[in-house]
């Protein structure tokens, strides 16, 4: 067997076999359509499309349906679809909405499963008995209210009201018909080309998710563009962008950008829109999100061709000095670095009497007749190693040989595989040039900011990518949380039907989770408060305790710093008396009395459930100011030691968190660790709308909750499954065994976690070359972070695998690993498994099987299967005594199949 899936070492997962992948097909490559309404009528929706499909080129079998004719632009008419006698890959309905239904059943009865529907102004109140009837049918259904699908290069146009696109290895998918049009007569002004075109409309079927991971196996597309507005399913949406941002870039252009925040009952609620969740979001999946039209085809023809930077490092090459400052002013702003170069680069430009900036960046043409020192200039820039990306800037003047120039530099861009970004000002001079670069696959923009823009996007899709495969560190104050603890604390808030949890509640449920909360009580007259304050020491703090009351500070509900028993009994009448004062209708539990604090960080840890994404975890700077800084920064649980790290170490407070000028910064690992603990909580409790504990005091000592509000959702405290509140998996801790093997040791079978990643390598170093070679059906990989970071960060929805992990000599150590990963509908799984040779032959490959089929069970798959060697008499005696069935495919190799429904 391979050592994984042999798909997932080419990067390829064939899914081509698979039913649902096959319905998404037909509406991109139809072999046979039915255009249900086409007509004679020039002013008709159903002439339109006629048209447009037969003079986009299409080669396959077309068929009209309409009762009113018998033949519709020169093609024979049918009345109904069941009298057209060959198979029909393909419905195309233009027809009022009213026919719908009926059209559905029709197409059902002659085996027609994927339909797009172009029905026009279907009524809302339409939607869920056409989403209810599709699904019982098991029709794929694009619409309604969309505009078609384009591809291309497969000459299908099944669209209303569109021209038809350059072919290309774009693929765009638009929320708004509208938007698609003007797209389109864009695109092909710019010749912008395209794989597919398509208009979602009402997306009651068909949506984002499916066709990502369509699009993710096309090998037409090497570039997926989005225009959305909102998602419907964020789980699939964010599995499926994961499964293929790394290796196709996902461009988002999102409609939305106010947010909303009006309703919230918390800071962090106030701070926290919607838009800023899907930022997050998009993020985590690996998504590049930009802000114009513009910006989402200019980076994705540049993702398309280029090579990705590795830094932020921009080396400008021009032969004007104006654009030249105003790209490197540009770079500066957006938070790009001028590359300084090395010695042997300005020793070669000294050489080429080339001209540079005070020594350095950007450099200056000024021999514009000639190509050399253009190409020269460039080129070492392109070969040294403190640049990570070239912008070569030039302004059409008499004698420049604008063409030449272009033409040196797709030669330079095929030969050095760093980013080489042009900007060719101007419009008719520089025409033949800009086609010259295109053909040779280097990006030109017209004005240099745009140019920059693009790079620093390029970079942050880079290392966005290089976080999310990073493999964390152990988290150093992992423990069991008291789950049940903390249940009992909601339990009490919802039976008595509250929203929201008193602060005493709250910290006891921030402390279930390790988020340490100061010493304090809640008392409820002065002379209990004298007591407390005795025994606790001065000075004091107290705080109004209020169910109404969330910002205490607005009613003089917190007093800080108080010394001695004389000030404590003044303070606490006094405190009583505003509050009365000012919320007279507030319900007041009493005071809470705690220690003063003092240390030199006031940060703000929250949560919010967005609508969409579900709950995200806020973290930046805290206390009363928090809304006027509004330094935060966001992330979706679950959270690992990295993604904490990376939210910390995103907002404005990190230089001085990390310690500045003298100044003694605080325990990041600590901050990073106490961000998982909280992401846990999340998970566990759907319950939660929103969390702000704040301030979250810290130093470089620790830190303590000094203040913690919790918002309930009572409606949302009985999911219908685990965890179908977050929009990512997490870790499943529940599929785990404890086996014996034969010679009487433990070991722990558990699913495998990114954190596993240096152990996987050691595992591997006892695996010998014979087997790997065995394992991977011939040539080996480098087995580097890369590489192993594809198998141990893992999308818990589409992918399982299980390691056995045993002691040796007080070290864990992972001994053998077995997995399935599935296809985007978790119909089947391909599976694999890999044991390490001193533990070959202790009945660990069977047991391992045993426990993945059960896991593969509790996914939902259907079935199971892989192909293995036929000299591995072992594996084949496995694969029979569980019921595999066996078919040889090659002279040495035969794929086995089991039916996990049986």
């Amino acid at each position: 067997m391979p050592l994984w899936p042999s798909s997932a070492l080419t990067g390829v997962f064939d899914p081509n076999t698979n039913p649902m992948r096959v319905q998404l097909e037909n509406l991109f490559n139809p072999k046979a359509i039915a255009l249900i309404g086409a007509s004679n009528r020039p002013e008709s929706v159903g002439f339109l499309l006629m048209q447009n499909v037969v003079q986009g080129g299409y080669t396959g079998q077309l068929y009209p349906v309409n009762l009113k004719y018998e033949e519709v632009q020169g093609y024979r008419c049918y009345e109904k679809v069941e009298e057209i006698e060959k198979p029909i890959e393909l419905a195309v309905i233009c027809t009022p909405p009213r026919t719908i239904l009926a059209l559905l059943e029709e197409c059902e009865a002659v085996g027609i499963e994927s339909v797009l529907l172009l029905s026009r102004q279907v009524p809302r109140d339409q939607y869920p008995a056409i989403k209810a009837k599709a699904k019982s049918l098991k029709i794929r259904i694009v619409g309604p209210n969309s505009l078609g699908v384009l591809s291309p290069s497969l000459g299908v146009n099944t669209s209303l009201e569109w021209k038809m696109a350059l072919p290309g290895n774009i693929a765009f998918i638009s929320q708004s018909g509208g938007l698609g049009t003007s797209i389109l007569d864009w695109s092909i002004a710019q010749q912008v080309g395209f794989s597919h075109f398509i208009s979602l409309g009402a997306m009651l079927d068909v949506d984002f998710d499916d066709l990502i991971d369509y699009l993710g196996t096309d090998y037409r597309t090497s570039c997926i563009l989005l225009y959305l507005e909102c998602v419907n399913d964020a789980r699939r949406f964010m599995s499926a962008a994961r499964a293929f941002a790394k290796r196709k870039p996902i461009i988002v252009l999102k409609a939305g950008k106010g947010g909303n925040a009006t309703t919230a009952r918390s800071h962090t609620g106030a701070l926290v829109g919607d838009d800023a969740v899907a930022d997050a979001a998009f993020q985590r999946a690996g998504i590049i999100r930009v802000d114009t039209l513009a910006q989402l085809f200019h980076c994705a023809q540049a993702l398309a061709h280029q090579p990705r930077p590795k830094g932020n490092r921009l080396a400008i090459v021009t032969n004007a000095i104006g654009p030249g400052l105003l790209a490197a002013d540009h770079l500066k702003m957006k938070g790009g670095k001028l590359a300084t170069f090395s010695p042997q680069t300005i020793t070669q430009l000294e050489e080429a009497a080339i001209d540079t900036i005070a020594g350095n960046n950007p450099i200056v043409i000024t021999k514009d007749q000639e190509v050399t020192p253009y190409e020269i200039a460039v080129k070492a820039c392109l070969l040294d190693p403190e640049v990570d990306g070239v912008l070569a800037i030039l302004t059409p003047e008499t004698r420049t040989p604008t063409d030449a120039i272009a033409t040196a530099m797709t030669a330079l861009s095929k030969k050095y595989k760093k980013t080489l970004l042009t900007s060719w000002m101007g419009e008719q001079s520089v025409q033949e040039s800009r086609e010259i670069l295109e053909s040779g696959r280097v990006p030109y923009y017209r004005y240099p900011e745009s140019a920059v823009v693009v790079f620093l996007k390029m970079y942050e899709h880079h290392r966005i990518l290089e976080l999310l495969y990073e493999t964390p560190s152990a988290n150093p104050l992992a423990s069991t949380p008291d789950r049940a603890q903390a249940l009992s604390i909601l339990e009490v808030a919802l039976a008595e039907n509250r929203n929201q949890l008193s602060e005493v509640e709250a910290r006891q449920l921030m402390q279930a989770y390790q988020i340490l909360p100061t010493v304090y009580q809640l008392v409820h007259e002065v002379e209990e408060a004298v007591v407390v304050a005795a025994k606790i020491g001065y000075p004091v703090v107290l705080k109004i305790a209020s169910p109404d009351i969330i910002h205490k500070t607005e009613v003089k509900g917190v007093r800080l710093n108080i010394i001695g028993e004389q000030a404590l009994r003044a303070t606490f009448a006094d405190m009583l008396q505003q509050v009365a004062l000012l919320r007279p209708k507030a319900r007041v539990q009493g005071v809470i009395i705690e220690k003063m604090v003092n240390k030199d960080f006031e940060l703000l840890i929250g949560a919010k459930r967005d609508e969409q994404f579900g709950p995200v975890v806020v973290f930046g700077k805290g206390g009363i100011g928090v809304e006027v800084y509004r330094d935060i920064q966001m992330g979706l649980p679950p959270l690992n030691m990295a993604l904490a790290h990376h939210i910390v170490s995103r907002t404005q407070l990190f230089p001085l968190l990390q310690g500045y000028k003298g100044q003694a910064g605080v325990e990041l690992d600590y901050l990073a660790a106490l961000l998982c603990n909280f992401s846990s909580l999340l998970i566990d409790f759907p319950v939660i709308q929103e969390i702000d504990i704040n301030p979250f005091v810290v130093d470089e000592e620790g830190g303590l909750a000094l203040d913690a509000h919790i918002v309930l959702d009572p409606d949302a405290h009985q999911p219908t499954k685990p965890y179908d509140h977050l929009a990512i998996t997490p870790y499943p801790a529940h599929f785990t065994k404890v086996i014996q093997l034969r010679n009487g040791q433990e070991a722990l079978l558990r699913p495998i976690r990114p954190e596993d990643e240096p152990m996987e390598m050691r595992m591997l170093e006892d695996v010998s070359k014979q087997s790997l070679y065995y394992r991977f059906f011939g040539y080996i990989p480098n087995i580097d972070h890369e590489f192993l970071s594809r198998f141990t960060h893992i999308d818990y929805d589409r992918e399982m695998a299980i390691i056995a992990e045993i002691e040796v000599e007080g070290e864990q150590r992972m001994i053998g690993v077995v997995r399935v990963i599935a296809d985007a509908w978790q119909e089947g799984a391909e599976y694999a498994i890999v044991i390490a040779d001193p533990w070959q032959g202790q009945g660990l490959g069977g047991q391992m099987t045993d426990f993945i089929l059960e896991v593969a069970k509790a996914m939902g798959l259907k079935f199971i299967y892989a192909s293995v060697l036929s000299t591995n008499e072992g594996m084949i005696r496995l694969f029979k005594s569980r019921g595999f069935s066996l078919e040889r495919e090659e002279f040495d190799t035969y794929n086995v199949h089991l039916d996990l429904l049986k």
